[in-house]
């Protein structure tokens, strides 16, 4: 049997650089590059995640590849996501953004934004950081690779995770987009049986220091 005729495992591409990922990872340029070396790589710095916890709430109802694409724009209009700064939006600041064509322009999302800048300032005050606070509902045995199929839209800890955020304040934190976050920020690695990133992933989290 050639080499082109074994095929990848159910979920996983080969792309046309002879490396094997999950197959969402391999559909558009984007895609490749922040599968490749950003999701599933832990992180503990406090502006990433709070960036990606408001990006996340931007996406539902959308594609991960939307809000992706818009990043950079959502960056500029959110002062790189600085949570002090954001926390001090007002009217003239939401009036702006709702008429940034660039980024999404809900204003129900970009409000939740603000709030949960508000009420991390508060989280950081009591936790000591935003970190420290979600690396706390960290999996303790993430398990076997997940096969095509395995990965779930939420667990008992985005679940836990979730019902904290909220009980605190914070909207469009849901246990699916808090789960969604959990995957991109390390705090599980749901890189498929198979896909190349999936060991670079995990040596990345056995020498992570926890926060």
């Amino acid at each position: 049997m050639s080499e082109a005729d074994v095929q990848p495992p159910p979920g996983i591409a080969l792309g046309d650089d002879g490396l094997a990922r999950c197959r969402w990872g391999d559909s558009t340029p984007e895609y490749r590059v922040y599968h490749d070396t950003e999701w599933g790589f832990p992180v503990a710095d406090d502006r990433r995640l709070f960036e990606k916890l408001s990006l996340e709430g931007f996406q539902a109802g959308l594609s991960w590849l939307t809000i992706l694409r818009k990043r950079e724009a959502f960056r500029e209009a959110f002062a790189n996501f600085d949570h002090e700064q954001v926390a001090g939006f007002g009217e003239a600041e939401i009036t702006a953004l709702m008429d940034d064509a660039r980024i999404v322009r809900n204003r129900a999302k970009i409000e939740a934004v603000i709030n949960n800048a508000q009420r991390m300032a508060e989280l950081v005050a009591q936790e000591g950081s935003l970190a420290h606070f979600a690396w706390s509902y960290e999996r303790a045995d993430s398990g076997p690779a997940p096969t095509q199929g395995d990965v779930p839209a939420e667990t008992a800890e985005s679940k836990a995770l979730s019902r904290e955020l909220k009980r605190r304040g914070w909207r469009f934190t849901g246990p699916t987009t808090v789960y969604a976050f959990m995957q991109a920020m390390g705090l599980v690695n749901d890189h498929l049986d198979g896909c190349h990133a999936r060991a670079a992933v995990e040596a990345a989290r056995a020498g992570f220091e926890r926060p």
